[in-house]
C-alpha cells in the first residue's frame, strides 16, 4: 500500500508526554501513513519507548541521533520519508483523529500543494484557537498565495508552525527545501516562507485539529538561558527568500516586518513579566527596559500604528501606547493585571 502522509515527529526528552502522543497518530482514520519518529539524542526514556513502539506497529519507524536539534531531526525524517505527503507533530503535542485524513482529502481533492488548517492552544487551563484570514475549503492559486499569504509570514508569526499543515513532497523535493541549520527559533517560518514560494496552490480549512500544549520547559517558560529578542531582531534584520524581492519592494518588506517585531514585542512583555524560576525579576526589568529601548522597535512603531492602531482594542491600545513612552513599571503593571484577570 503506498504511503499518504509520512509524518514526521522529532523526540527530545519527552517521555512523559510521548505515548499520549503516539496514541494520537496511531488512531488516525487515516490508515495509509507512516510515522517517522527521530529521538535526538535524548538522555531520558524516549529512545527505549519508541524502540518498543516500533516493534508493535509497522507503520512507525525510527531514528537515532545525537543530539543536533529540531531542525536536523526534521530533516533527516524528510530524507527518509516515502510519502505522497507531509506532515509534522511535535513530541508533546496531540492530532485529533481525523487531522491528517481532513488534510489529505483536501490536499486530493483540490490537487493543491499545502494545505492549512488552524490550531488549539492550551495554557494554563485556557483553550485559544488559532485562525487565520484566508478564503476557506477552496483552492487558491498562486497569484493569491503571492498577494496574500507570502506577506502574511513577513508580518506575523502565527503562521509559522510546520504542525498544523501538509506539504506535497514534489515541492519539498524539487528544489531540496530543508530547515535551516544553527538557527535557534523560526526555523519554521523559513522553511514554509521557502515551500509557500514554490507553491502552485493552497487551501485553507477552518477547522482545528492539532492540540499544541504550553509545558513548563517550553519556549514560552525557558528564557534564563534564551534570547528571545535578539532572536526578534535577527528575524527582523535577514532577508526573505530571493522570490519575495520579486513581489514587493523593500520598503513594503520593512513595513510589514517592522509588525510582526512589534506584536513579537509585546508578546515577550508578557512573557518575561509572568512569574518564573529561570530568571529573577530585576534581570526581566532590564530585560524589557532595554527590549523596548532598542532602536529596531522605536523606528518600527510607526509602522505598526499606522496599520494596526485603529483596530485594536482598549488593552492593546495601552500596551502600544506606554510601549511608545518606553514605560517599563507601566508595562508591567498592565501584564500583572492582565495575568490576574485572566486567572
Amino acid at each position: 500500500m503506498r504511503v499518504k502522509v509520512s509524518i514526521i515527529v522529532p523526540v527530545y526528552n519527552s517521555e512523559p508526554f510521548l505515548t499520549a502522543c503516539v496514541d494520537s497518530l496511531l488512531t488516525q482514520t487515516l490508515s495509509a501513513c507512516e510515522f517517522i519518529f527521530i529521538n535526538d539524542g535524548s538522555s531520558d526514556g524516549s529512545g527505549t519507548l519508541l524502540d518498543r513502539l516500533q516493534h508493535s506497529d509497522p507503520r512507525i519507524k525510527v531514528i537515532h541521533q545525537s543530539n543536533q536539534g529540531v531542525s536536523m531531526a526534521r530533516n533527516a525524517g524528510l530524507s527518509m520519508a516515502e510519502g505522497e505527503y507531509i506532515g509534522f507533530v511535535d513530541s508533546d503535542d496531540t492530532a485529533a483523529p481525523d487531522l491528517f485524513e481532513r488534510l489529505y482529502q483536501a490536499a486530493t481533492a483540490h490537487h493543491c500543494d499545502v494545505v492549512v488548517s488552524n490550531f488549539i492552544s492550551e495554557m494554563r487551563e485556557h483553550r485559544v484557537e488559532t485562525r487565520y484570514p484566508f478564503p476557506a475549503g477552496i483552492a487558491l492559486e498562486r497569484e493569491y498565495v503571492a498577494a496574500a499569504v507570502l506577506p502574511y509570514f513577513l508580518k506575523s508569526d502565527d503562521l509559522n508552525t510546520v504542525c498544523t499543515k501538509l506539504y506535497r513532497m514534489e515541492i519539498i523535493e524539487a528544489d531540496a527545501i530543508r530547515f535551516p541549520k544553527r538557527v535557534a527559533l523560526g526555523e519554521d517560518g523559513l522553511f514554509n516562507m521557502e515551500v509557500f514560494c514554490r507553491a502552485r496552490s493552497m487551501v485553507y480549512l477552518d477547522y482545528a485539529g492539532y492540540l499544541y500544549k504550553e509545558r513548563a520547559g517550553s519556549a514560552t517558560r525557558s528564557i534564563g538561558d534564551k534570547d528571545y529578542f535578539k532572536r526578534a531582531i535577527e528575524v527582523f534584520e535577514s532577508d526573505p527568500p530571493e522570490a519575495y524581492k520579486q513581489l514587493m519592494n523593500e520598503a513594503d518588506m520593512r513595513s510589514l516586518k517592522a509588525i510582526r517585531l512589534v506584536h513579537t514585542m509585546l508578546s515577550l512583555i508578557h512573557i518575561y513579566f509572568a512569574p518564573s524560576k529561570d530568571m529573577g525579576i530585576l534581570r526581566r526589568y532590564r530585560y524589557v527596559r532595554n527590549a523596548i529601548r532598542h532602536t529596531a522597535v522605536r523606528d518600527s512603531l510607526p509602522s505598526y500604528c499606522k496599520a494596526e492602531y485603529a483596530s485594536l482594542g482598549g488593552y492593546q491600545r495601552l500596551m502600544v501606547n506606554l510601549l511608545s513612552r518606553r514605560s517599563v513599571s507601566g508595562l508591567y503593571a498592565l501584564a500583572w493585571y492582565s495575568r490576574m484577570r485572566n486567572q
